[in-house]
């Protein structure tokens, strides 16, 4: 497990099945409780996520800066 979503789907299904506690949940998944309990207030961007996608698909070279300035235009 690596990113926090996999970290807070692990937390809710030991919750879930196994009954444990939060603090014991975020203790054997190494997470931290605040992590567990965040949620985004931002709305995704969908459309801006699949045109960068999308860019970066056809050059595949590019990095975020260069993509950056594309996406600008």
């Amino acid at each position: 497990m690596v990113g926090p979503v996999a970290k807070r789907e692990a937390v809710a299904h030991l919750r879930a099945v196994m009954g444990l506690s939060e603090r014991r949940a975020c203790n054997i998944v190494a997470a931290d409780r605040k992590m567990v309990r965040y949620r985004s207030r931002r709305p995704p961007d969908l459309a801006l996520r699949a045109q960068l996608r999308e860019l970066a698909n056809e050059r595949r070279r590019f990095g975020y800066r260069r993509l950056f300035v594309l996406l600008r235009r």
